[in-house]
């Protein structure tokens, strides 16, 4: 790891060494758009004014830069840091500007602005006296950046896009701090600000290379924003055939735009994952941008792959959020899968998503319900309770994936039947065993627990909404000396085992004795508290039994016919 970050040269460096030296920086074409607004301007100048109880610099991150050209540089990620701490200098160039207008110390103002320009913004062309600035934005942005550039004003034009308005409200939102009383101040304070606001530099070599860095560093709990690297790659290999042309483009953009708010920032590498894993060989995360790299060399194939995701996007979207509005847009048979991946998105399970995307565009409606159902009875036997290797799950979910892709697998009961779906599937007695005992911290897992319980009431017969219900402790959560008396020794055992928890209405009992407990129970339509009736005392002998004819009706729950 030490040899790759050598290669990819970190180096701090503060906004004065990053933008005032001889380099030039490019925010790739495609990338997204500008789109800090008020809070993080806020929280900014907050960090900007507070600097000298931070011992005089304010720490920004990292930036992430593609070398190009030489002194030519991509940015990969760090654009709306660099885009805000720029606006704020030619905010600040401004106050200097408005005091020449005014006629205050013209000549020596004139200067320090000619060198403010020169130093933190780009050389004027000697002809049209516009600014080439040293930071070009996207292809959405870069013209009214550069005119804020080269005049220090951000014009409110009529049809001025979303993205740029934020670039005029960010000018407009510092023009109006107070930097200094005169020139000179102004100027200083360009220079302590420049000076105080630090980055960690990192210089990739290629796109790769970027990727590695983007995983190792999101890896260790720093978020770089992945999805633009995945886009900025597809985008430029679409845009080396000249025939796609801009309209085609733009709808790709925007398309994109989609796929980062149905899913968020944060989903969007794990959906490309999971649709690639979908239909060719797995890969980890570690292995996913070299691999696409490999399977999209072709403007042809990635305008293919881009589309494919756009269509898949809204899909994966409400896989994982079984409460999207989307599922009312489908067929009334779909409906039917909703409570199964209900379960499985509650227990974070994300392994059948490899399966159930290309399930859902082709299998009919009841057959990607009954595949669905199978998957989350094997979720929580092989998940939940028997707690099994999810690498291996992923490996063998992979294969049943392909198949389903390529119509091998057309129905449910191909996946059912399947050799690998098999390997997986605990068989009654590994899951019966695994559930006599199981245990689950009560106070950080009461909501799973509500569901599993509840899953073995409505198979009873009893059917109630788990989140309707409260999480009742037989022998209290935090016992009396009554309860310590029960149980002795083994007090510390019992709070967290399955069978000393049922389900009811409210929580009114708390720690009452077994016998007042018993008669609400006996009152309750709950059928696993009608069954804790039948116990004359509350011990462990007493628990073990209860979690052994809970475990047996658990087999029927869960079980693929």
């Amino acid at each position: 790891m030490a040899k790759q970050f050598m290669l990819m040269e970190p180096k701090n460096e503060n906004f004065n060494e990053l933008i005032g030296g001889s380099s030039k920086y490019l925010v790739p074409r495609f990338q997204r758009d500008y789109a800090w607004d008020v809070e993080q301007w806020e929280d900014l100048w907050n960090d900007l004014t507070n600097t000298d109880a931070n011992e005089g610099f304010h720490y920004m991150g990292y930036i992430v830069l593609q070398a190009k050209e030489q002194y030519q540089y991509e940015v990969i990620d760090g654009q709306q840091r660099l885009v805000t701490l720029s606006l704020i200098v030619l905010a600040a160039m401004k106050a200097i500007q408005n005091m020449i207008e005014k006629g205050e110390d013209e000549a020596d103002n004139k200067e320090r602005l000619a060198e403010i320009t020169k130093k933190f913004v780009g050389d004027k062309n000697f002809v049209s006296l516009k600014v080439v600035s040293k930071l070009e934005l996207n292809r959405n942005n870069n013209r009214y950046f550069q005119k804020i550039c080269s005049s220090l004003e951000a014009p409110n034009s009529r049809g001025i896009t979303s993205t740029n308005k934020l670039l005029r409200k960010c000018f407009d939102f510092f023009s109006r701090k107070h930097f200094g009383d005169n020139g000179a101040e102004i100027a200083q304070f360009i220079v302590d600000f420049s000076s105080s606001m630090v980055f960690t530099k990192i210089i990739v070599q290629d796109d790769l290379n970027a990727y590695k860095v983007f995983e190792t560093l999101n890896a260790r709990g720093v978020q770089l924003s992945t999805p633009d690297l995945l886009k900025n790659y597809l985008f430029s290999i679409v845009t080396k055939d000249e025939n796609f042309d801009e309209e085609e483009l733009d709808e790709l953009d925007e398309r994109w735009s989609e796929i980062i708010i149905q899913l968020g920032e944060s989903n969007v590498a794990d959906f490309v994952r999971y649709h690639h894993n979908s239909q060719r060989k797995m890969v980890t995360k570690k292995e996913l941008f070299s691999s696409m790299r490999k399977a999209v060399t072709k403007p042809e194939e990635a305008y293919a792959y881009l589309t494919e995701l756009i269509e898949y996007a809204p899909i994966y979207a409400s896989l994982i959020n079984p409460s999207d509005s989307w599922w009312g847009e489908q067929p009334q048979e779909y409906k039917e899968a909703i409570h199964s991946l209900s379960g499985i998105r509650l227990f974070n399970i994300k392994q059948p998503l490899a399966i159930l995307l290309p399930a859902f565009k082709r299998f009919s409606p009841d057959e990607f319900v009954k595949a669905v159902k199978y998957i989350y009875v094997l979720s929580i036997r092989y998940n939940v309770i028997c707690h099994l290797s999810p690498s291996e799950q992923e490996s063998v979910y992979n294969q049943i994936a392909i198949k389903v892709s390529n119509g091998e697998y057309s129905r449910a009961s191909h996946i059912k039947n399947s050799e690998e779906f098999k390997r997986l599937y605990p068989d009654d007695n590994n899951f019966f065993n695994a559930f006599e005992f199981h245990r689950m911290p009560s106070r950080q897992t009461a909501k799973k627990i509500r569901f599993l319980l509840a899953e073995i009431e409505n198979y009873l017969g009893f059917h109630c909404d788990y989140n309707k219900t409260t999480l009742e402790h037989i022998c209290p959560y935090n016992p009396g000396e009554q309860w310590v008396n029960y149980f002795g020794d083994g007090i510390n055992d019992v709070k967290d085992r399955l069978g000393n928890m049922l389900l009811m209405d409210k929580d009114n009992l708390k720690r009452a004795d077994f016998n007042a407990k018993k008669a609400a129970y006996a009152q309750s339509p709950y059928l696993l508290a009608s069954k804790v009736t039948e116990y004359n005392d509350w011990n462990l002998e007493s628990v073990n039994e209860q979690q052994r004819w809970i475990a047996e009706q658990a087999v029927k729950t869960w079980q693929v016919l």
